[in-house]
């Protein structure tokens, strides 16, 4: 049982910089959720972290959020947090599937994302996966995205530009060139 094993978990990275993190969170079973935040709030306060936490009404819309933060906002990582129970059609498969999916293709674009959204068969999976005396799959998470918001900034640096330069007065001022740009 899933319940009873033990597995080995990374020691927390350290920052220089505390890092920020958005936790965005479905709340459809609350009592599951405000479990998964609070893993997560602890996790990210450990590194001396910020977070900010905002609720969309199910676990399909949470990459979609997750995105609009990652291309609009400065959050350096992200930690997807809900639950999807397993009912008596195929919508959860969809939902599981698709917000996976979604969270996965974003973090190939460069978003640091822990994905904390417990796909289980019943409730009591569910406490079990999210009670922070339990699994704290919602501490799990952050950390996912404290390591890769570390490791991002490993690998970091100054990102080079590429594609054409702009032929404007501006550019030449702030560059410095005071002719023709050749």
């Amino acid at each position: 049982m899933a319940g009873t094993e033990t597995h080995y978990s990374l020691p927390l990275p350290e920052f220089d910089k505390a890092p920020k993190l958005l936790i965005v969170v479905a709340p459809y079973y609350k009592d599951i959720a405000d479990q998964l935040v609070a893993g997560a709030r602890a996790e990210i306060e450990k590194v001396g972290g910020t977070h900010e936490i905002v609720e969309v009404p199910g676990a399909l819309e949470v990459p979609t959020a997750i995105g609009q933060a990652f291309r609009m906002s400065n959050f350096d990582g992200f930690v997807a947090l809900g639950c999807v129970i397993r009912g008596e059609t195929t919508h959860y498969d969809t939902v599981c599937n698709d917000s996976s999916r979604a969270i996965t293709l974003l973090g190939l674009q460069g978003a640091c994302i822990g994905n904390g959204i417990l796909t289980v068969e019943n409730r009591a999976q569910a406490e079990v996966r999210a009670a922070m005396d339990g699994q704290n799959k919602g501490g799990g998470a952050a950390a996912a995205a404290l390591h890769l918001i570390a490791l991002a900034r490993r690998w970091g640096g100054a990102r080079r530009s590429v594609g054409f330069l702009p032929d404007t007065d501006e550019f030449q001022i702030a560059s410095g060139n005071k002719g023709p740009v050749a």
